[in-house]
């Protein structure tokens, strides 16, 4: 054994553990956060006082609240706000992946054009857009055709942007058409280009290489978001009264209120009809995104719970992680 040196202090040093000796248990102290319960506690009184508060106030009007919450025309509005939502949505996201495409080509005049359309439409309140939507029939009394300074060939009268339904459900869609087609591009650009040159070397055409190759792979980028504006879509439907188009929810629940002189009550039942209406489409977002994630997610493997202590002694032949194991060929298939 080495003598010790003068000023040097000796570190013991710890036997190896018998891999095959039975250790002790370790007693597991879970730590205390008693902050947290405080804060829990807290939360919950002041929810509970509100409730009680806002169940005693007469300005909450509840008997007006259960009396219009299933009343026809407000579930005749909530149908007609589920049918903007769906149009302009449906719309935006075909005019999004064309725009999408656009500020993807090579071509500098269809690339600016694209730029054009995002830099108008995402730069201006949506409710000023749909004002202006609302008075083109105005601007525009005639649409015509020929050459500048001459009679025209053709005149059709502006009957189109009377229809103040379809006039709310172009100027929704081509306000949300800018968003989709900056989440379409951020999608297909998330997809490696190596994808699409492995699908050339296959001798897949385009069209081919998108269906199968990116837009797949490109949905689990896209749904999240487009989902969460599909919900947001839902309630810009309110801001259709600029048009002005009150046949919505909010426009129909804001009608009765005039007559009945109960704003509050018709506020609540509006809100509660929006809430049961994200609601919905939120569990639909849930299941879409899960079918779309399929396979990115981790693995679980049940058979890595094996303690790192050696406790239970070495694991058998064929247990670990499975991650590990395969590539080295010492896993339960050995080498194949």
């Amino acid at each position: 054994m080495d003598a010790p040196v003068p000023g040097r202090r000796t570190v013991p040093v710890a036997e190896p553990l018998d891999p095959h000796q039975e250790g002790e248990a370790i007693a597991a102290i879970p730590l205390r956060h008693p902050w947290r319960i405080v804060t829990a506690v807290v939360l919950v009184v002041v929810l509970a006082l509100f409730i009680l508060d806002a169940a005693q106030r007469e300005a909450y009007g509840w008997a007006d609240v259960g009396k219009y919450l299933f009343d026809k025309r407000i579930s005749q509005a909530a149908l007609v706000t589920l049918q903007l939502t769906i149009y302009s949505m449906v719309i935006a996201i075909v005019l999004g992946l064309l725009v999408a495409v656009m500020r993807l080509s090579p071509n500098p005049v269809v690339k600016s054009v694209a730029w054009l359309y995002l830099w108008i439409f995402r730069g201006t309140p949506v409710y000023v857009q749909l004002v202006f939507w609302g008075i083109v029939s105005l601007i525009y009394p005639v649409f015509t055709l020929g050459v500048p300074f001459m009679d025209p060939w053709v005149s059709i009268p502006n009957g189109f942007f009377t229809n103040l339904f379809v006039t709310a459900v172009v100027g929704l869609a081509l306000n949300e058409a800018a968003y989709m087609s900056e989440i379409v591009r951020a999608g297909l650009l998330s997809v490696d280009q190596g994808q699409e040159e492995a699908a050339r070397a296959l001798a897949m055409s385009w069209g081919q290489t998108m269906r199968d190759v990116v837009v797949p792979q490109a949905m689990k980028v896209i749904i999240p978001p487009t989902g969460n504006e599909v919900i947001s879509m839902l309630k810009t439907t309110s801001l259709v009264a600029a048009i002005p188009l009150s046949i919505d929810l909010y426009g129909v629940s804001r009608g009765i209120s005039a007559v009945t002189f109960t704003p509050v009550p018709l506020l609540i039942v509006a809100s509660l009809w929006y809430l049961l209406s994200t609601s919905v489409l939120m569990v639909g977002q849930h299941f879409i995104e899960k079918r779309f994630s399929r396979g990115s997610g981790r693995r679980k493997d049940e058979d890595a719970k094996v303690s790192a202590s050696g406790v239970d002694g070495p694991p058998a032949a064929g247990r670990g992680t499975g991650l590990t194991d395969a590539p080295t060929g010492h896993g339960a298939g050995g080498n194949g």
